[in-house]
């Protein structure tokens, strides 16, 4: 039995082997092939290109930056059955809490009425909207989140062009 150098599954039988490491399927094995993308990635073509982002517009809305990521929180349940996520967005800081205050009240009426997740989850994704509300990124310069993201965008261009393309306002900024 293998451990895949990924995700740390382990491999019972197949996976991929390559250069004397253990992948358990394509996907494993490409974000290898991401992550040295993302290594090479020149710093000041990073950071030039991430100011260009944070100093757009927001696509949300049109209105000037700075531009970040926010993340908002939202969680539904019914009776045996409780779902929740996060959703990070590319946006302006007004489109970011009206997102955020979205998510929260619509946790605080959906998400009480599943035993148990939505007891112990619901005042969880409350309090992370909050706190993003509270707690915006430094106006001043893109936050890391905001670094990765255009540091993964500059690594692998087709998968974020093929992204966009299905989901025109979700993970770029026009501007």
């Amino acid at each position: 039995m293998a451990i895949c150098n990924t995700c740390g599954t382990t491999i019972l039988f197949g996976g991929k082997k390559v250069t004397g490491l253990r992948y358990c399927n394509d996907d494993c094995l490409a974000q290898l092939a991401l992550a040295i993308a993302v290594d090479s990635v020149p710093q000041d073509a990073l950071i030039r290109a991430a100011q260009e982002l944070h100093q757009g517009l927001c696509s949300h809305c049109g209105g000037s930056g700075p531009i970040d990521i926010h993340t908002s929180h939202q969680i539904w349940s019914m009776l045996l059955m409780t779902s929740w996520k996060s959703t990070p967005r590319i946006s302006c800081r007004s489109c970011g809490i009206k997102q955020q205050l979205g998510d929260f009240f619509f946790s605080l009426l959906c998400g009480w009425w599943g035993v148990p997740w939505g007891f112990i989850m619901t005042p969880v994704q409350l309090v992370r909207n909050l706190v993003g509300i509270l707690r915006a990124p430094d106006p001043m310069q893109p936050s890391e989140q905001l670094l990765g993201h255009v540091r993964r965008m500059l690594a692998e261009p087709a998968r974020f062009a093929e992204e966009a393309d299905e989901k025109p306002h979700s993970l770029q900024s026009t501007g």
